[in-house]
């Protein structure tokens, strides 16, 4: 059901920018009432932009032709007070849409005035015209920068204000200075101001305002001591981040969420709806912190204001996710939380709808909030139909065995109402607490049936509907009241009716007499029936046939001819030829598919996906909670939409592998993503065969198959034989020292300087396939080498709401020929909420195809529901194999023999380890010191490696004690892999 219209008084809330957003407070406008400014206005300071009094009426009647012209002669005028009168008749025809940007430069000449009120007005014309006449906004400019200084704070902030309204690049840059002196004004209404102008212009020019250092200002303001003015930060950061979801411009830690915190109890409504979104980002470090902002934020939820009733709602709810539900605080918590979404039902219906929107939500979360409430959600008889239908289904969710008397004495009523959309839904919850309450289904049939005897036309198909999920629940229960179904039989005109009263007959054909003339005399208009009919009566035929087949051998006969010959649809027909075959050739076979017995049907068939829902519980109070969408399916534009998810409950596993927690060292190709529609990727992945990989070495004319050589072309397979062969000199030449400018000639005097062995490093386990992109199956992972094996080790967590089986996994041709070495081993079904750990063996005698970076992984994964498809980076580290040590003369002839173009020089920063830690570590890696030397206080190492098809890399890695950072030379003859083997020194070097 669509949402209703908005209430005529709503109105978003006043924001820096102008992209599309996401998560508006829709609740919030109306809630407000008359009281509606917004960040950056002030209801008595310079937001009323037009003061327009009852006399001002007259400046809308005018019909005079050729009024511009007199227009520009009183714009003119000499007089103070007819100069007023010009400017009001001017934006009073731009208000009704006549063009007037003729006189732009005429009321521009106005600007220079002490009177507030007619500035205000220059200023809103100027707004409206600039973009079109951006020649002529070039002359507001000095007075722009005059009023940036002017000693009424009110002035100065109108024209910072009205700066940033001014959309055009050409002037942007004249009005730097300007901002920057009223970011650091004495009086905080103009600093207020000037943070959402920051926003309003990084929309513009955003690499402007990157460079003349706004950014940092906007933070310092978040320490700034008026709350407003924090609030307004707040905004404008979060709106800029918004934009750039890469960016870590709030970037929150304990101490700048305890200024915000502290912000929040002073700043108006709008500034704490910013402060709590803001929060709501925040992942505090611990339960302790995490019940700390609960209690500080717990006050908010008794505000007048529904919208930031709701961002508080938004944040406990995150930050239960981390509280122990032992705690007491956690019981008092959700104590709290149910008055202040009962005080939401008693607003008028549009924010009812939004706050009921909203509820659903939670009740399906934590429905332990709101389980003594239910009076609250009864339906009252002057309600809209949207407020009705949406209390409805929050009474089926909050139902329990406690009070289910007191549901269905109000469904019943609900069930004669006038209103038949509201009606039908009535009559199928009484259907959902059959299946939901047990206990209560006795009393739903018999309240059905009551219905039933009513003889409404509506109310009978709908009771019937219900009653076949009550069947299929419950089965050889309540089969006594087939008699009363058949007699309704001929009253049955809606395709969902017939199909579930059609299903009743042929699934207790053996119980109804003359169930095969009831069939019969559907079958008459066969053709005119609904697919859904069609396929229902099929099946319930072929049922009757093999419970009765002497009986209804020429019924079998006829309803197959029409669904095989004389049907075009493919579904049908398709259903018709299986049974036929079956009938024909095996009819045990056939028994045993069509009267299998059926799986019971689940409680609730339409609870929200759990990590859907987890999802949309961050976005509490915006439009993405009144859709039950993510703001990725409604959100048009460039803009990145960044996905929520609750925080790991405390004591969870997932806290350790939560990719926030993701060591910062490591490089940004660790981190996967998923893959994007290609069609070459999915033509590829489509035509893997899923089964079990093939282990074992290839055919001997695997080279020529995997054309190695033509896909990587010859310098990455190190020659065109596809191994390195070293420079053929193999002694070392008189003078080495030279290429590498750093005394190598002495590398026989040296010791080693190896260190032990310490284990390869392994990455945190990321997520590399979403639950909500692959119907509720989630992968998480990462890569390991441990003595000579690589492996892939994953975690599968089921987030559906069904069983999970048959898995198989495939990888597309790649830069390495990475491949499974083995099937992947899911031993037993994967139930809903249930994840297992696996490491799946690779080796690297794949196909060989240059891949986009060069580490992208392309992986295909089966299972009982579907095949998914994902990708991710690989670090390149667990291709460094074990006998990657050069000999030292070899080492020299090589440096020496391979161009100095192919050398490529790198920093890493921000490394404290001595040469000695240095070497250790990477040798765990499989990255081996062949020499080490100290040439005037630096310590060079001389390491080599080699991966798995034969690369030789040479590199020389310069440490200076006293600095963090390293240089590190790489050499190969193939330069294109020197990018990612930095990435795999700077990966295992930082963590």
């Amino acid at each position: 059901m669509a949402p209703p219209p908005a209430p005529p008084t709503a109105e978003a809330p006043p924001r820096p920018g102008s992209a599309p957003r996401s998560s508006l407070p829709v609740a919030a406008a109306a809630a407000a009432g008359t009281d509606r400014a917004g960040p950056g206005q002030n209801r008595a300071g310079p937001c009323c932009w037009l003061e327009t009094t009852m006399t001002d009426s007259k400046y809308f009647t005018t019909t005079k032709k050729g009024e511009i012209f007199e227009l520009k002669a009183e714009l003119n005028s000499d007089k103070k007070e007819k100069k007023k009168e010009a400017v009001k008749k001017v934006i009073a025809s731009m208000t009704v849409g006549k063009d007037v940007s003729a006189l732009f430069p005429d009321v521009v000449n106005c600007m220079q005035t002490d009177n507030l009120e007619l500035k205000k007005l220059v200023y809103l014309y100027l707004m409206n015209y600039a973009k079109s006449q951006p020649d002529m906004a070039i002359m507001a400019v000095n007075t722009f920068v005059k009023d940036c200084e002017d000693p009424n704070p009110l002035i100065r902030a109108l024209a910072v204000r009205t700066m940033g309204c001014i959309r055009v690049d050409k002037i942007t840059e004249y009005l730097c200075e300007p901002l920057r002196k009223c970011l650091k004004d004495e009086d905080p209404y103009v600093r207020k101001t000037a943070a959402v102008c920051v926003a309003k212009l990084h929309d513009i020019n955003a690499q402007l305002v990157e460079d003349q250092g706004f950014l940092d200002t906007l933070k310092d303001l978040i320490s700034d001591s008026n709350p407003m003015v924090v609030a307004n930060a707040v905004a404008a950061l979060s709106e800029i981040a918004e934009s750039h979801p890469s960016s870590n411009l709030l970037d929150l830690n304990p101490q700048s969420i305890n200024k915000l915190l502290t912000a929040l109890n002073e700043c108006t409504e709008w500034g704490q709806i910013f402060i709590l979104d803001c929060l709501a980002n925040y992942m505090p470090k611990d339960d302790r912190e995490a019940q700390s902002i609960c209690e500080r934020v717990t006050p908010r939820l008794s505000h007048a204001n529904s919208a930031v009733v709701l961002s508080a709602v938004k944040v406990l709810m995150k930050f239960m996710e981390m509280l122990s539900k032992d705690l007491d605080y956690y019981g008092t918590l959700l104590k709290k939380l149910a008055p202040p979404l009962v005080t939401l039902l008693s607003a008028e219906p549009e924010l009812q709808y939004v706050a009921l929107r909203n509820i659903n939500l939670i009740v399906q979360k934590r429905p332990e909030i709101l389980k003594h409430e239910m009076k609250v959600f009864f339906v009252k008889y002057n309600d809209p139909i949207y407020v009705k239908l949406e209390k409805l289904d929050i009474m089926i969710r909050l139902a329990s065995q406690a009070n289910i008397a007191q549901v269905l004495a109000e469904l019943k009523e609900y069930a004669t109402e006038v209103d038949v959309d509201f009606v039908r839904k009535a009559v199928r919850a009484i259907g959902r607490c059959a299946i939901k309450v047990e206990q209560s289904a006795e009393r739903c049939v018999s309240t059905l049936l009551d219905l039933i005897q009513t003889k409404v036309n509506y109310v009978v198909q709908e009771a019937i509907v219900v009653i076949k999920d009550i069947f299929r629940k419950y089965p050889n229960k309540y089969e006594s009241v087939i008699a009363t179904l058949c007699e309704n039989l001929d009253s049955l005109d809606e395709p969902e009716a017939r199909a579930a009263m059609i299903w009743i007959v042929g699934e207790y054909a053996e119980r109804i007499d003359n169930a095969d003339e009831l069939l019969e005399s559907f079958l008459e208009g066969f053709h005119d029936e609904s697919t859904q009919v069609q396929l229902q009566l099929l099946t319930a035929i072929v049922k009757l046939f093999l419970k009765k087949p002497t009986e209804t051998q020429e019924l079998v006969q006829q309803v197959l001819s029409l669904a095989t010959q004389d049907s075009d649809n493919p579904d049908l027909r398709d259903r018709g030829y299986i049974y036929w075959r079956l009938l024909s050739t095996d009819p045990v076979a056939a028994k045993e598919v069509v009267l299998a017995e059926k799986p019971l049907i689940s409680e609730e068939t339409d609870l929200i996906e759990p990590t859907l829902l987890d999802e949309l519980i961050c976005y509490i109070g915006t439009l993405a909670s009144v859709y039950h969408k993510p703001p990725s399916a409604f959100v048009e534009g460039s803009r990145g939409v960044v996905h929520k998810s609750l925080p790991p409950r405390t004591g969870s596993s997932e806290s350790a592998e939560s990719p926030d927690t993701a060591p910062s060292g490591g490089p940004a190709a660790d981190q996967p993503s998923v893959i994007p529609t290609q069609g070459d990727l999915l033509g590829d992945l489509l035509n893997l065969d899923l089964g079990p990989p093939v282990s074992g070495p290839p055919m001997a004319t695997s080279a020529v198959q995997m054309g190695a050589v033509d896909l990587l072309g010859d310098s990455l397979m190190g020659g065109s034989g596809g191994s390195f062969t070293p420079a053929p000199s193999t002694t070392a030449p008189t003078n080495v020292g030279a290429p590498l400018g750093s005394g190598l000639g002495d590398l026989f005097d040296l010791t080693g300087g190896v260190g032990t062995l310490s284990g390869s490093y392994v990455a945190p386990k990321t997520v590399w396939l979403p639950a909500m992109k692959a119907k509720g199956l989630e992968i998480s992972g990462t890569f390991s080498r441990q003595v000579g094996s690589i492996s892939m080790d994953l975690v599968l967590t089921n987030k559906a709401l069904q069983v999970m089986s048959d898995f198989a996994i495939q990888f597309n041709r790649n830069s390495f020929g990475l491949a499974p070495a083995a099937p992947l081993q899911v031993h037993a079904p994967l139930a809903p909420n249930q994840s297992v750990e696996i490491t799946l063996p690779l080796n690297t005698v794949g196909s060989v195809m240059k891949m986009e970076p060069l580490n992208n992984l392309q992986v295909a994964v089966k299972n009982n529901i579907d095949v998914f498809y994902f990708s991710t980076l690989y670090p390149l580290h667990i291709l460094f194999v074990e006998d990657g040590k050069m000999e030292r003369q070899m080492f020299l002839a090589t440096w020496k023999d391979i161009p100095n173009e192919n050398e490529t020089q790198f920093q890493i920063k921000d490394c404290s380890l001595n040469a000695d830690a240095v070497s250790s570590k990477l040798q765990g890696s499989n990255i081996f010191t062949i020499a080490k030397r100290n040439v005037e206080g630096q310590d060079m190492l001389y390491q080599s490696l080699k991966l798995t098809n034969g690369i030789w890399v040479l590199a020389e890695l310069r440490i200076q004690p006293s600095n963090p950072s390293f240089t590190l030379s790489l050499k190969c003859r193939a330069p294109e892999v020197s990018q990612y083997i930095y990435q795999a020194y700077e990966t295992i070097l930082k963590n």
